[in-house]
């Protein structure tokens, strides 16, 4: 064996070790910090430091590719845990409970993005949280709506006080991300639910910045379930909150736990109303899926340096809750699924609401007035940040539910004609259902019928929204092979009922996917309907009262000729009887498999 030269094998060992070492010097600092968090770094910034991290910390840290824009940027997830378990498959092998953190959902709020590089290097260089890592997988996503970071300005934000330039709040599609959970329309929610199915986090975590009026608190946490879900849930949703808040106001910050908007616009005076948001944001969602969701929330007229601090306290101290008590909560978390599996035939609430019940709350505020503005012509609040003040508030936090609604008792029949583009909506969510190979004649079903259904004027997401009056009532139908059955019994029937129960706030029918069963498709002539009704009068005595009682009692419709005859007409044969009909079907039955 020939030798080489020791300057040759100098050279090579150099270049061996030069990646590593190379690591090593790769600063994984921000921008943001570089700079006093004047400012934050673009989206290559995201892409140097997740490769920085893991070739720092080989032994606990991943960085993963989950998606892509449509733009044709990567979406980049950091996977951090010093317990081995680098994959789902692992993570679940050992019991071990997942935090999801991340940043940038509205991309000019990239207070997330910064204090999470930030929480994370100290973490694992054991400055903060030693040993939670141990004990949990920390999955970040530093931004969510990448395509929108890049939209980069001055002005995004003009209601924020810094940094010197941020990202958009949309998409470049011009989704807002945080209204599209359960309809997942947009490319990236559909990448994120991917993630969130393929490794079931305990606890998403979803880093904002607030709008509003300006006054001394400076972060709102809002965790579901606390008013809704899971009983057992809630009591731990409750814990978690307290040691939330508890843990960041001992950093020095003033933590509410309600979303700090008030009643009227601009009129501190008005107070507060709490609530359950809708599943289209975050923290609504996950409560259907029998995990926890937290909106974080600092407040917007905070300055960038302090915004980040109390985002970064904020992430240390769920890293610690969960790694003291996460192998409790998903040991109850996968009780709630069972649980959720024997909801059948029980109330299932659809929305939530506050009640009369009002408290008054004090609230770190500052000495204000209100006068007439000779620019917008109405009453404008000029607050005095010299001053602070405190203002005793009404809040109205008392939370009950709205609309409820029994599950079926067996599950969902979805026709043939929609199964398709209905089962690619449900496998996004990771909801189990099947397909029917054979047909169901003459079933016994539960059918909805609108008597009223009322279309959004201006659309919203690119839906024309749909809201229907009517009920669920016994009909028997006949179902062609080839339809979907969706079981109720299930860990995600909240989630099954909140896509599928027509009246639900965010359901498929309320974002107007099925509108077209709503809309008169055919007609009858008013020649032909002045015909058919004096045939009808002739036969039906009956008939003939029953109109002439309407004329009587109903001036509106005695004014209008049109109404008149579609009374004949909606009791002919020729009326569409699929009209206002909901074309998901209800049964109390499981169908047989063949």
């Amino acid at each position: 064996m020939r030798l080489l030269p020791c300057s040759v094998a100098l050279l090579l060992a150099l270049a061996l070790l030069a990646p590593a070492a190379h690591a090593q010097d790769t600063p994984l600092d921000t921008v943001s910090e570089r700079s006093d968090f004047a400012r934050t770094g673009r989206y290559d910034e995201v892409i140097r430091l997740c490769d920085a991290f893991a070739q720092r910390h080989p032994d606990a840290v991943r960085c993963v590719d989950f998606g892509t824009t449509p733009e044709g940027r990567p979406m980049k997830a950091l996977v951090a845990t010093r317990s081995g378990a680098f994959t789902p498959e692992q993570a679940r092998a050992k019991d071990i409970p997942v935090l999801l953190v991340q940043g940038g959902i509205h991309a000019g709020e990239s207070d997330g993005k910064d204090a999470g590089f930030l929480a994370l290097r100290q973490v694992l260089d054991g400055e903060a949280a030693p040993g939670a890592l141990e004990r949990q997988v920390l999955l970040f996503v530093p931004v969510f709506n990448i395509d929108g970071h890049e939209r980069f300005g001055r002005w995004n934000r003009p209601n924020q006080r810094g940094p010197e330039e941020m990202g958009w709040r949309t998409t470049a599609q011009n989704y807002n991300l945080n209204r599209d959970y359960l309809k997942a329309d947009a490319p990236e929610m559909q990448a994120m639910l991917a993630l969130v199915q393929a490794w079931d986090p305990l606890l998403y975590v979803d880093l904002h910045v607030t709008d509003g009026a300006k006054f001394r608190h400076d972060v709102s946490y809002q965790i579901e379930p606390v008013h809704a879900g899971d009983m057992q849930l809630r009591k731990d949703g409750l814990a978690l909150r307290g040691a939330l808040v508890d843990a960041v106001a001992a950093q020095g910050a003033h933590p509410l736990t309600f979303y700090p908007s008030f009643v009227v616009e601009d009129d501190p005076a008005s107070g507060f109303v709490d609530g359950v948001a809708p599943p289209r944001f975050s923290h609504g969602y996950f409560q259907l899926r029998n995990r926890f969701g937290l909106l974080v929330e600092t407040h917007s007229w905070k300055e960038y340096p302090v915004r980040v601090k109390i985002t970064r306290d904020t992430i240390v101290a769920v890293l610690d809750q969960i790694a003291r008590h996460g192998s409790d909560w998903l040991r109850d978390a996968h009780a709630a699924d069972g649980r959720a599996t024997k909801l059948g035939g029980k109330p299932v609430a659809l929305d939530w609401k506050a009640t009369d019940k009002v408290r008054t709350v004090d609230f770190l505020g500052y000495a204000y007035t209100r006068t007439l503005s000779d620019i917008s012509g109405t009453l404008m609040t000029h607050y005095d940040e010299n001053t602070p003040q405190l203002w005793r508030l009404p809040l109205r936090d008392e939370i009950v539910p709205g609309r409820s609604v029994a599950a079926p008792k067996g599950g969902y029949l979805v026709p043939a004609a929609h199964a398709a583009w209905v089962g690619a909506k449900l496998a996004q969510h990771g909801v189990d259902f099947r397909r029917l190979d054979a047909a169901l004649p003459a079933a016994k079903v539960e059918a909805f019928r609108a008597g009223q259904a009322t279309f959004d004027a201006t659309s919203v997401e690119g839906h024309q929204r749909l809201a229907l009056e009517g009920a669920w009532k016994p009909e028997t139908r006949d179902v062609a092979a080839g339809a979907l059955f969706v079981p109720i019994a299930q860990p995600k029937a909240r989630l099954v009922m909140a896509l599928l129960e027509p009246q639900a706030p965010d359901a498929l029918a309320a974002w107007g996917e099925f509108n077209n069963a709503f809309e008169r498709k055919e007609y009858m002539e008013p020649y032909v309907a002045e015909e058919v009704a004096r045939a009808m009068l002739a036969k039906d005595p009956a008939l003939r009262a029953r109109f002439e009682q309407k004329l009587r009692d109903d001036a509106d419709f005695a004014a209008n000729p049109r109404a008149r005859l579609d009374f004949f007409y909606r009791l002919h044969p020729s009326w569409d009887e699929r009209y206002n009909l909901y074309p998901v079907l209800r049964t109390a039955r499981v169908p047989a498999t063949h």
